[in-house]
C-alpha cells in the first residue's frame, strides 16, 4: 500500500510500515501482563466480569439505582452499566499507560533505528484487545437476556472509531509529555478515576440537572458511551452529526499530538 496515500492518517502510515513489529510487541505485552499467573490470559476475561459484578452489587443492589427505563432484570442494568465501562476502560488504559511508554523503554530510546512512534500505537492495540473482550462479554450477556442482537450492533466499530482516534492522540501526546514531566503519570491516574464518575456510566444523562447536561458532553467519553448504548443495547441509530464533529476534533488533536511527538523525540535520550 502506498504510504503517501495514508499520510493524512498517521496511525495507518505507522501500521503499514511496521505492522509485524507492532503485532509482536502488542502480543508480547498482553502475554507478559498475565505471565506467571495461574489463570494466565483468562484473567482478561475474569477481571472485567468480576468488576462488573462488584459495580452491579454496589450500584444496583446497595444503592438500588435504576436507569429510568423498564428493566426486566438486574442483568439489564448490568448490560447498560457495562457498556459504559467498556468505553471508559479503552480510554483510561491508553491515558494511564501513555506517560510511561517512553520512560519504561529506555533501551528503545537509545536505539537510533527503532521507530519510537509505534509505541503509542502498540499501547492502543493492547487496549483494543481488552475492549474486544469486554464487547464479547457484553454481547453474550445481551444474547442471554434478549436472544438476539439489534441490527444496529454492526455499527459498533463506526461508533468507537472516533474515540480510538482520540486515544491515539492522547497516547502520543502523553508519551512525550511524560518524559519531561514525571508527575503527569500521577495526574492522569487521578483523572482516569474522575472520568469514571463524571461519565454517564452509573447514571443516565437525564439524571443530571438540565443546566449541567451540556457540560457533561464536554467529557470525551459521554457521547461515545451514549452512542454505543444506542446501537448495541437500545437498537437505535447513532447521532451521525455529533459523531462527525467528534471525529473531526479528535483527528485535529491527534495531528497536533503527532507533531508534538515528532518535535520532542530528539530530546528523549538527553532526558532519560
Amino acid at each position: 500500500m502506498n504510504k503517501n496515500r495514508l499520510s493524512w492518517f498517521p496511525p495507518a502510515t505507522v501500521f503499514a510500515a511496521h505492522k509485524d513489529l507492532i503485532f509482536q510487541l502488542a502480543k508480547r505485552e498482553v502475554l507478559e501482563r498475565y505471565r506467571g499467573s495461574f489463570l494466565g490470559l483468562l484473567w482478561s476475561f475474569v477481571h472485567p466480569v468480576l468488576m462488573l459484578l462488584v459495580y452491579l452489587f454496589v450500584f444496583g443492589v446497595v444503592f438500588s439505582l435504576k436507569w429510568g427505563i423498564e428493566q426486566r432484570s438486574d442483568l439489564d442494568f448490568a448490560i447498560i452499566l457495562f457498556s459504559g465501562l467498556v468505553v471508559h476502560g479503552l480510554f483510561a488504559e491508553c491515558m494511564v499507560r501513555g506517560p510511561a511508554l517512553i520512560t519504561n523503554n529506555p533501551h528503545f530510546v537509545k536505539k537510533i533505528v527503532f521507530p519510537l512512534h509505534i509505541l503509542p500505537v502498540v499501547s492502543v492495540c493492547v487496549a483494543l484487545f481488552h475492549t474486544a473482550i469486554g464487547l464479547l462479554i457484553l454481547t453474550v450477556a445481551i444474547l442471554l437476556t434478549r436472544a438476539s442482537l439489534p441490527a444496529t450492533a454492526i455499527l459498533i466499530p463506526v461508533v468507537l472509531f472516533p474515540i480510538i482516534v482520540l486515544a491515539l492522540g492522547v497516547s502520543w501526546f502523553l508519551a512525550s509529555l511524560g518524559v519531561f514531566l514525571r508527575d503527569v503519570a500521577q495526574v492522569v491516574g487521578i483523572l482516569a478515576t474522575v472520568l469514571l464518575f463524571l461519565s454517564p456510566i452509573f447514571y443516565p444523562v437525564s439524571a443530571v440537572p438540565e443546566s449541567l447536561q451540556s457540560l457533561l458532553y464536554l467529557n470525551p467519553l459521554t457521547l461515545i458511551i451514549e452512542e454505543l448504548r444506542n446501537v448495541l443495547v437500545f437498537g437505535n441509530m447513532p447521532d451521525w452529526t455529533a459523531l462527525g464533529i467528534y471525529l473531526f476534533l479528535a483527528y485535529c488533536f491527534m495531528m497536533f499530538a503527532v507533531w508534538w511527538f515528532t518535535r520532542t523525540r530528539n530530546a528523549f535520550a538527553d532526558v532519560i
